[in-house]
Parts: C-alpha cells; structure tokens; sequence
C-alpha cells in the first residue's frame, strides 16, 4: 500500500514574513522555496513531520486557513499528551509565540500565525473543561 503525505497550504501576505515566523518563533525550518525576480511566492516550512506551504498568490484566501496538529507521544497515555503539549507550550511561549487557550468541544492549544491563520494543537482525550472523555461517558 502507498502511504499519503499531505501538505495544506496556508495563504499568507508576505511568504518571507511567514518564514521568519514559523522559523524563529515556532521551531520549524524552512527546506524550500520559490522565488521570482526577488520575491517569494511559495515555501514551505517543516517540523516533526508536519509540513505547510505558504503562498501569497490568492490575497482574498489570506488569513482563513485551520490547520489542526496532533503530537504522537510515546509513551500514548493522557498524562504524557498532556504533558508535551505544556512542554511544547513553555517552548513557543519562551520564543515569543502568541499562544492562548481555546476549545472546540475540548481543550486545545492555539497559535495565531501573523495573517490570521490558525494552529489547533489538541489535549487528547480531554473536553475543554479539562475532564477526560473517559470520565463524560
């Protein structure tokens, strides 16, 4: 069987802007880009297996992409997901990252990108009131 890789495509104002951002504030790097006659159209950044091609070719899509990322945590157990996801937190944070607390029927860990897109890190398992799903049930 093939495996898939997907890559979404975040839509962006200024493609080196976001670069900066991703790199220096969220850890990724930055493997590839398109440039023509000095600017940069294209790129992509990556990080522990999750890539994102920016692009500033389409203006009226700037700022509307969510992109849900989800931690593999070894040992899976809740106490370890939740606490790589704190770790993760403290490191952006650190960087001078704007992360804040959000839910979507549970917890989640949110970073605004500069054009308004969104990074949802989920808490696994737990509802936005901090219980497990185990204990909703």
């Amino acid at each position: 069987m093939t495996d898939w890789f997907a890559r979404p495509v975040l839509h962006v104002t200024d493609v080196e802007a976001s670069i900066r951002f991703y790199v220096d504030r969220l850890g990724f790097s930055s493997p590839w880009r398109f440039e023509e006659d000095g600017n940069t159209f294209v790129a992509q950044v990556e990080r522990q297996g999750c890539a994102l091609i920016f692009s500033s070719q389409w203006p009226e899509k700037v700022g509307k992409g969510l992109m849900f990322i989800s931690l593999n945590v070894e040992p899976e157990t809740h106490e370890a997901a939740v606490a790589a996801l704190d770790a993760l937190r403290t490191e952006l944070e650190a960087k001078g990252a704007p992360v804040k607390d959000g839910q979507w029927g549970y917890r989640l860990l949110v970073v605004d990108d500069p054009d308004g897109n969104q990074l949802f890190f989920n808490y696994p398992n737990e509802t936005a009131s901090g219980k497990t799903l185990r204990d909703e049930a």
